[in-house]
Formats: structure tokens, C-alpha cells, sequence
């Protein structure tokens, strides 16, 4: 109805779980939550209750500290009985790294879609003691600022290996349009993009539950970055298709499990608010290319603040992402600088 204003976006949980404990956020549902070694400093994990067993969903980094943590989870909170299923949201080290643990020594299955799968099980296996020279040309290419690069080439690279536990051979695929019975519920499966390719989420079609790893979070935007991988990728299209598809699913009354930050509802405005975020950034960023600008010049139209030295790979991976995206669909051109830094400038 005209002038009738959509309810806001409330938090039911103002504090989250404490290390080794649960918060049942619905009937057979538990919220917990693992560490992070980063500035986002925890990864929100689920366990659905299936009666003589559970599933969980997402397993946060690799770590002695935090498979203690899941020990402890494990003979508290669910109570002795055994994790038969582990469902991998996305490919990311603080949602798979403990996937393979729970495959090798509790005999679960992993459960998650054929993109993640092989993204996952591939950079783990693709171990890199140096630099490779792609990546450095893509650090250029993006203008990483001289100083930062310099300390990066003195550092051995980050591995996937590092924070994800080696992952054996065999999963179960899920894919768009699945029905998937946790819980005691049935939920549909519906593929997110642009954080992370195939993103699963999960939409219950017996109460007003949705499982969103990633793809949806209450407070934070998700990174959404382009590397050496895929650099011509265009994340920011495949984010706001893929928002603009879930949007048509969401009511104000789901409550909204992501991987990060607090449990909400008012899922519809926060759909509004995250595909008006990247057209705003879009809109600023295109009004600042007047002049040529390489990714590592365009921080402040992008995120209005300050970028802090170990928020800078993030923040330059997404400068490239928008910028990519403004390339593909005409508004900018560009060209190579001497120093091998990409230039962008609108058209016109």
C-alpha cells in the first residue's frame, strides 16, 4: 500500500553465542560461532538437528583451536550425537577449512555445490612457496601502491592449505532449484553469486527460515573481488543479478541466518540496501574518473573512509571488481600506464 513504510530490520539475539556454546535460534536449529585470525573476527556455523545425528552447516578456518572448539561444541551443546553432514555454503577458508576434518575423522558427508567444491579442493592443492608471477603482474596491473607490494614480494603468499584442512575425494552436489531436507525441514536451494561463485543458500519451506552463509549479511556488504584467478571477472554483475533474483523471495518476518555478524529480520529492506550499495558505489566511482585513475586510486569515491593496511588486498580486489564492471558495460575505457597499471576513465 502507497506511503505504508516495510517493517525495518530488527535483531531477536543483541549478543552472540560464547566460545563452545549454542543459542537455539528455532526449534532444532543451533547458532554458533568459530574465530577468526582478521579484522571480521568470527564466522557464524549452524547445526540442524536430524534426530540421531546433526548437520551442520559451514565449519569456519582450520585450526587446532578451533577444531577444539567444534570438540567442545560437539560433546556439549549437540549432545554426544554424531555430525553425519557437513553443508559448505561456499568455497571461502572460513566456511570449508574444517570440511575435510569432518569427512576424514567423524565420517560425514560433505554436501555443497560442484563450483565450491572444486574452487576448495583446487587451491588447496595448489600450493605456492613464492610469489607467482601472475599474481605480482596483477598486483601491477591493479597500481598497487609501490611500498605494499614490496612487503608482500618478502612474504611467503597466503595457501588455501594454510587455514583449510586437506579435503579427500567425494562430495554430493547440490545445485539451483534442489530441495534439501534438514532440520526436519524442507529447504529450497537457491545459488547466490558474485562474493563467491555458486554461493549456496537455503530457503525453508516450513517456517520462516533462511540460511545465507555470505551471500546475505545483516550489517556488512560482502567482499566482492577479482584476482589474478579470472581478472577480466565481473563480480558486481553476477552480485546484483543474483540479489535481484533472491529479492523476489524474501518477507519481512524470515529470520536471516548468515555467516557473519547477528541474526535479523526485515529481510526485504536489507535485499534494497544491499543492491542500492553497489549502485551508489558505481555512481561515485564513474563521477571521480573525469581523470584516469588505476584501482589503488579509487578507494576513497568507493568506500568513503579510510583503508587501513590490512583491509588494502580487500579493498583492492573490490576497487578492480567495480571498475571491471563499468569496463564491460561501455561507461569506461582504459589504458596501460608505463609502470603496467590499468587506467580507467569515463567515457564522454
Amino acid at each position: 500500500m502507497d506511503g505504508v513504510q516495510p517493517p525495518a530490520i530488527r535483531y531477536p539475539w543483541s549478543e552472540p553465542p560464547a566460545p563452545g556454546e549454542a543459542i537455539e535460534v528455532a526449534d532444532g536449529v543451533l547458532w554458533m560461532r568459530l574465530p577468526l585470525p582478521m579484522a571480521l573476527d568470527h564466522v557464524n556455523v549452524y547445526a540442524l538437528d536430524d534426530g540421531d545425528s546433526w548437520t551442520v552447516i559451514d565449519t569456519g578456518m582450520s585450526s587446532k583451536k578451533t577444531r577444539g572448539i567444534w570438540e567442545q561444541l560437539m560433546s556439549g551443546p549437540l549432545s554426544g550425537k554424531p555430525v553425519k553432514r557437513i553443508v559448505v555454503t561456499h568455497h571461502h577458508p572460513d566456511h570449508v577449512g574444517n570440511a575435510g576434518w569432518f569427512q576424514s575423522e567423524h565420517g560425514a558427508e560433505l554436501i555443497t555445490s560442484r563450483t565450491a567444491w572444486l574452487f576448495a579442493r583446487m587451491l588447496t592443492l595448489d600450493v605456492q612457496e613464492n610469489w607467482p608471477q601472475e599474481t605480482l603482474d596483477f598486483y601491477r596491473s591493479a597500481g598497487m601502491a609501490a611500498e605494499v607490494l614490496e612487503k608482500r614480494m618478502v612474504e611467503r603468499p597466503f595457501n588455501f592449505s594454510d587455514t583449510v584442512y586437506p579435503m579427500p575425494l567425494g562430495f554430493t552436489r547440490i545445485k539451483q532449484d534442489d530441495v534439501i531436507h534438514m532440520g526436519g525441514r524442507d529447504w529450497d536451494v537457491h545459488m547466490g553469486n558474485g562474493h563467491a561463485p555458486e554461493h549456496a543458500t537455503f530457503w525453508s519451506r516450513d517456517d520462516n527460515l533462511v540460511l545465507t552463509g555470505d551471500q546475505i549479511i545483516s550489517s556488512i556488504s560482502p567482499n566482492l573481488g577479482v584476482y589474478a584467478t579470472e581478472p577480466m571477472a565481473d563480480p558486481v554483475s553476477d552480485w546484483l543479478e543474483a540479489c535481484e533474483r533472491l529479492q523476489s523471495l524474501a518477507h519481512p518476518d524470515q529470520l536471516v541466518l548468515g555467516g557473519h555478524k547477528l541474526p535479523f529480520t526485515g529481510l526485504p529492506v536489507r535485499m534494497r540496501q544491499l543492491i542500492e550499495n553497489h549502485h551508489g558505489a558505481l555512481e561515485r566511482l564513474i563521477d571521480d574518473l573525469d581523470t584516469p585513475k588505476a584501482a589503488a586510486d579509487c578507494f576513497a569515491p568507493l568506500f568513503k573512509r579510510p583503508i587501513r593496511e590490512g583491509e588494502y588486498g580487500l579493498a583492492l580486489v573490490e576497487a578492480v571488481a567495480h571498475l571491471n564492471h563499468l569496463y564491460h558495460i561501455g561507461s569506461v575505457s582504459r589504458s596501460r600506464r608505463a609502470d603496467g597499471a590499468w587506467e580507467y576513465q569515463r567515457k564522454g
